[in-house]
């Protein structure tokens, strides 16, 4: 995959991944305006929280780590790569069945054991009764895992990565629907998820017929082959799913104290819109690049394409974090103060997309290292790196709780995002030239920094300047725009004087997506 063609594949998914932020913060916001902090969003939050933690494990994780390499080198070599699909499909919907199960039976305990400060409190209950409606949504997001996967390693972005839009525009229909008709919103919400995830599945299904790998359900076997993707996709599926394993125990850490797992969550949602648009784009793309070219004995090649995979992501990532941390309030008032959430909420959620921000050129980091691990099937590493992580995140979100109270689990996820890029970072010694970044990426690395750190100023003042505006009705929108756009085009320009960027590369993608 020449460069050009690399970068146009992270603009392909990160279009689609921005259109599903974008329709995302829509869906918090309304969350936030008709339900609002309290014990219902909590209960959701928890309830929700369940099949996205397992989705890491049976879905994303595993399978664009384990399943896509395989996958992919078989489809090179035309060597049975539709049974192999076969195989994985099958073996993985039984195991998603019955975690199901499982999880239906025991949803008390699942409760108890991510947000056990819930126990003797109306919050308990309720997210009880919404995991047992959301939790088989995991079966539907685990299956149209697997068949992403397919259509990513045959070079196909476009179907999979529109896929998770189709949940944001359903739950957004559910609760404007159950306001204009004064019903319960969040029952609408809840109710709408696992109708979502079919409509997803069927999407990636159809398009991977069209690809030419179509799939039926069908008994399960356990081959040498797939003996050798539960070895690969075990230890991967932490190491991709640690974030949110982080999330849990924050979320256990938060739950003592009263409206913290809502706080967090919207914090939490408004850092994963540079996140996803840039990490996911970027790991999606990357993987099935990385494998063909190690494959081939192309050092050269896989060294260009990570390097110009950290600089996309440096790129847009670090003047995000930036402004996250320079103007947290404007931003969290403007898309969130209103309804059911009040001035109070807006000043906690804001000190937590500070901190989370501080944090976000390391989770996006993460997708770019973790790759060259995948690639050469080594998920080992990355385990045992993510176990370092897991418990520097717990140490801190539980150790710190008497002294920073419910912000803790923020500052703590945040470190464990730094030590586990650290330790990536180390780790890519011994894979020799393939695995460093090349010269270009240094020089412009430290550039992007100086253009944010000036964008950062900006913003600041333009933000000292405009309060009186920001807190007004219907014109804060205007302002906050304003502020967004000037930022922007102080960063832009910034970073093309002093060579951060080249915007003759974005039109040279842009003219070769159009040919």
């Amino acid at each position: 995959m020449k460069p050009i063609k690399l970068l146009s594949g992270f603009m392909t998914v990160g279009f689609w991944t921005l259109a599903s932020r974008v329709l995302g913060f829509v869906r918090e916001i309304l969350i936030a305006a008709y339900i609002g902090p309290g014990p219902l969003l909590d209960a959701f939050v928890a309830a929700f929280r369940l099949p996205n933690l397992f989705r890491r494990f049976f879905a994303e994780g595993a399978f664009n780590a384990a399943f896509v390499p395989m996958f992919a080198k078989r489809l090179e070599a035309d060597d049975g790569a539709q049974a192999f699909a076969q195989d994985a499909f099958n073996l993985l919907a039984v195991a998603v069945l019955g975690l199901v199960g499982v999880g239906m039976v025991f949803m008390p305990v699942l409760v108890w054991a991510t947000a056990g400060g819930f126990v003797g409190d109306a919050r308990f209950d309720l997210a009880v009764g919404f995991g047992r409606i959301v939790f088989p949504y995991i079966l539907c997001m685990s299956l149209a895992a697997l068949f992403s996967g397919v259509l990513n390693a045959t070079g196909r972005f476009a179907a999979a990565a529109a896929a998770p839009v189709l949940l944001n525009i359903f739950t957004c229909s559910a609760m404007i629907a159950g306001a204009v008709l004064g019903q319960e919103v969040v029952t609408w919400l809840v109710w709408t998820i696992p109708v979502a995830g079919i409509a997803q599945l069927l999407l990636v299904w159809h398009a991977a017929a069209r690809a030419g790998i179509r799939l039926r359900p069908g008994k399960p076997r356990m081959s040498p082959q797939m003996r050798q993707l539960v070895r690969i996709a075990v230890p991967a599926a932490l190491a991709m799913g640690v974030t949110q394993v982080n999330l849990v125990v924050g979320q256990l850490a938060a739950s003592n104290f009263e409206n913290a797992v809502s706080w967090l969550f919207i914090a939490d949602r408004l850092y994963q819109l540079p996140l996803g648009v840039v990490g996911i784009a970027v790991g999606i793309v990357l993987l099935p690049d990385l494998s063909r070219r190690l494959r081939a004995g192309d050092d050269l090649g896989a060294r260009d394409a990570l390097s110009r995979a950290g600089e996309f992501s440096l790129l847009l990532t670090v003047p995000s974090a930036v402004a996250f941390v320079v103007i947290p309030l404007p931003l969290v008032s403007v898309l969130y103060e209103r309804g059911a959430t009040g001035p109070q909420d807006v000043a906690a959620i804001a000190l937590a997309v500070a901190i989370y921000g501080v944090g976000l050129p390391a989770f996006v980091l993460q997708k770019v290292l973790q790759p060259l691990y995948f690639a050469r099937e080594d998920t080992r590493s990355p385990f045992r790196y993510a176990l370092v992580a897991m418990a520097v995140n717990a140490a801190l979100a539980l150790g710190l709780q008497p002294l920073l109270g419910w912000v803790s689990p923020a500052v703590a996820a945040t470190v464990a995002g730094w030590a586990m890029v650290v330790l990536l970072w180390r780790g890519t010694g011994r894979m020799g030239e393939a695995a460093s970044m090349d010269d270009r990426f240094r020089r412009r690395s430290l550039r992007i920094v100086l253009a944010s750190v000036i964008m950062g100023a900006a913003l600041y003042f333009g933000a000292t300047m405009l309060a009186p505006v920001l807190s007004m009705d219907y014109w804060r929108y205007a302002a906050l725009l304003g502020l967004v756009v000037s930022g922007g085009a102080v960063y832009f320009a910034v970073g093309q004087m002093v060579g951060a960027l080249r915007l003759s590369e974005f039109r040279s993608t842009l003219r070769r997506r159009q040919t």
